[in-house]
């Protein structure tokens, strides 16, 4: 089920999380076997060994969750930039996960006991997980909070530098890979998921490497559009990553389904558009350009399609 964006709504009749930035995974349990899965329905289970936990906590109950994994900083945060280092390893070595361990945040349950609980209500499912206490190093539920305010919780977690918040009808049943408007989500930041339709070479001392990926994003009609260029915000790690992907990917002429400005075009190395990734900006100019834009990192957890204006 995922969220529709908007404001934060007003009224009795919704719950308040937190947004969680990280990726999103369905996992089932039973017994000792555990399975999870990102949102394009690819099996993760081994590139998170911290899921292990899970079995003993839910006492060999067999479940199927619906949560977040995350790369939480010094402070408790998530930092989706820490998580970078994890996404793209299947199995990671017992020193990668040492340096940056990952935590599964909890926020719904679809199945208990073999029982499908995707039509109870929304409170009945939270009150179904909170009676689970999934409480771990690396598992936790994260807070639900009735009879507050939206706008002040969003403040919140602007305080604390959270990324937003997700409020939910309390009535509302679970709606699998649907996006509904019973969920609400509020980013504070700019985000944007983008397809890399391109890039170019890289100057001075990125000489050997990528200078800046050329981005897009599709319309309501479907057409890949044309969004500008990202220059900023790779680690060394990332800028090798990246460009081991792209090259295989190379193809003769644009992808994109509007003229490119020539000046960006002339030093274009175009690529099929299948990588999708995320980058935040400052403005969106009225000619459709991200501003001030800086690369957030590859999202291997979506498909080219979902990334949308």
């Amino acid at each position: 089920m995922l969220a529709t964006a908007g404001r934060p709504p007003a009224g009795p009749g919704w719950a308040f999380e937190f947004k969680w930035d990280g990726v999103r995974a369905v996992t089932g349990v039973a017994g000792d076997r555990i399975r999870a899965h990102s949102r394009r329905g690819n099996e993760i289970t081994g590139a998170y060994p911290e899921l292990a936990d899970l079995p003993a906590l839910l006492d060999g109950r067999p479940a199927l969750l619906d949560g977040e994994i995350v790369a939480l900083d010094a402070a408790g945060r998530p930092d989706f930039g820490l998580l970078q280092h994890r996404m793209h390893v299947r199995a990671p070595a017992p020193e990668l996960v040492d340096r940056i361990p990952v935590s599964y945040v909890v926020f719904d349950v679809l199945n208990l006991d073999g029982v499908a609980l995707l039509k109870q209500p929304y409170d009945q499912r939270r009150a179904v997980l909170e009676e689970l206490s999934l409480s771990g190093p690396r598992v936790r539920v994260p807070p639900a909070n009735t009879g507050v305010d939206g706008e002040q919780l969003l403040e919140v977690a602007r305080a604390h530098g959270l990324e937003g918040v997700v409020g939910k009808r309390r009535t509302s049943q679970y709606e699998p890979g649907r996006r509904s408007s019973a969920w609400i989500k509020t980013a504070l930041l700019h985000t944007q998921e983008v397809v890399i339709g391109g890039f170019t070479a890289g100057e001075g001392r990125r000489s050997s490497s990528l200078g800046a990926l050329l981005l897009g994003a599709y319309d309501e009609h479907d057409r890949l559009r044309y969004l500008g260029h990202v220059g900023t915000g790779f680690t060394e790690a990332a800028l090798r990553h990246l460009l081991d992907e792209l090259r295989p990917r190379e193809r003769p002429s644009s992808p994109f389904d509007e003229e490119v400005p020539r000046e960006e075009a002339r030093k274009a190395r175009w690529v099929r558009p299948e990588l999708v990734g995320e980058v935040v900006y400052r403005v969106l100019t009225a000619e459709g350009r991200l501003r001030h834009a800086a690369w957030r990192g590859l999202r291997p957890d979506k498909s080219p399609e979902e990334a949308r204006l």
